[in-house]
């Protein structure tokens, strides 16, 4: 049988470790991955979507300009965590260097070309109705596409409650029970990590929050008309060992084995 054939956005430059577990992801999945950037567009249709994390979204998507956070916020977020930092490194080497793989610190504050594909692809993924996958900066521009916007700094959500930054799944969420992502996962609640600094603010056209942290910060989305259309804060790919998380691409697979409409 052939394997459903997934398009994986990212960026031209870095983003090799959620490439790499995302494509294992799939593949454990049943579905065969091919990596899209803007300097490598696939030319042949695709089965389903995923739009990958990176670098935020252009805030002119939304119709706001960059919000520039200050040195010291980001050195006082820094400080909060460095005991955690070194406890990643000295027991679990193999994620840390993920992390850093990952780590868009050093990338463009924006990336353009990459915004404008994705939103290309993103609107004809909705109109053949094939499944979507948001993970992330890809969950944000999921609602954006659709008209919502983000909130480009979240400290005000951290005022009692701590900021979790981490690959590990040390956050929890707290599922609407009759969503499709609950249905997916399993549960009620999850376990997840964090690598975000912006989430969603207000809703995009068809779209529910179906997940939120207790501070109040909008986890995931599920779009209410199309077959399959999700996204997702967090990244589900650096967590392989966590067979619930690995639901999410399974459910993508199966989808993008379907006929549309079926």
């Amino acid at each position: 049988m052939r394997r459903p054939l997934v398009g994986v956005t990212g960026p031209d430059k870095g983003g090799l470790a959620a490439w790499l577990c995302t494509w294992l992801a799939i593949r454990r999945a049943g579905g065969k991955a091919c990596r899209i950037t803007p300097s490598r567009q696939h030319p042949v249709d695709i089965d389903a979507l995923v739009l990958g994390g990176g670098s935020d979204v252009d805030p002119r998507h939304y119709g706001q300009e960059r919000l520039e956070l200050e040195e010291s916020i980001r050195e006082q977020k820094g400080e909060r965590v460095w005991w955690r930092r070194w406890l990643n490194i000295v027991l679990f080497p193999l994620l840390w260097l993920l992390r850093r793989v990952l780590s868009t610190r050093q990338a463009p504050a924006v990336d353009r070309a990459r915004d404008e594909l994705e939103l290309k692809m993103l609107g004809a993924a909705l109109l053949r109705q094939i499944p979507v996958l948001g993970i992330c900066r890809g969950a944000q521009l999921l609602n954006i596409g659709l008209g919502g916007s983000l909130h480009q700094e979240l400290s005000a959500f951290y005022t009692e409650i701590p900021q979790v930054r981490t690959v590990f799944p040390r956050k929890e969420v707290l599922l609407e029970p009759d969503s499709r992502l609950a249905g997916i996962l399993g549960a009620a609640s999850a376990r997840v990590n964090a690598l975000h600094d912006q989430a969603v603010k207000t809703l995009g056209s068809d779209l529910r929050v179906v997940a939120r942290e207790p501070s109040g910060v909008v986890q995931a989305i599920e779009h209410t008309r199309q077959p399959l259309a999700l996204g997702v804060q967090w990244h589900p790919e650096f967590m392989p060992q966590i067979a619930s998380q690995q639901n999410i691409f399974r459910a993508l697979v199966r989808q993008a084995a379907r006929q549309p409409g079926e």
